[in-house]
């Protein structure tokens, strides 16, 4: 029996592998130490900036991320893939190549691994276009960057160029 690949970087295989119905994504902002995460409405128009969570061991990880999949009944995950600005990989998009894979195993549903490169620079200046403080940005800097790779994502996937 042949198993369908649930790692993507195309949006068009990620998006059958989704199903043609949508359905509410998870986006993910990967950090050494925490991960953002954003969420988008069911028809892919908008995404919404959600919380920052403190990483520890994958186990831990796996839990609070198997509760936000739950509750949102997430069909599909857009991880932000760390490339250099000449467009190869290090040891970061190694990391985000290997939480895929354990997401994948573990939820059972596809990954998108969306280029990442500009997406805290824009979350950033974005807060401060809002008059944000300093210490707010900090805070809240890896969701909004998790919102802003997951608004690529489906700005592709729902009427850009697959």
């Amino acid at each position: 029996m042949e198993t369908r690949p649930l790692i993507f970087e195309d949006a068009r295989g990620f998006a059958e592998a989704v199903g043609e119905t949508g359905g509410v994504l998870l986006g993910l902002d990967l950090g050494t130490k925490t991960l953002g995460t954003a969420t988008c409405d069911a028809g892919w128009r908008f995404a919404t900036n959600g919380t920052t969570i403190s990483r520890g061991k994958w186990g831990r990880d796996r839990e609070t991320l198997g509760q936000l999949i739950r509750s949102r009944s997430v069909k599909g995950i857009v991880l932000g893939l760390p490339r250099n600005m000449d467009g190869t990989e290090g040891p970061r998009a190694q990391a985000s190549r290997a939480y895929a894979r354990n997401m994948a195993e573990a939820f059972a549903l596809p990954v998108l691994l969306w280029d990442e490169r500009w997406s805290t620079q824009a979350a950033e200046a974005a807060m401060i276009g809002q008059d944000m403080s300093r210490a707010k940005r900090a805070a809240a800097i890896d969701s909004h960057a998790a919102a802003v790779i997951l608004q690529g994502a489906i700005d592709r996937l729902a009427g850009g160029v697959l």
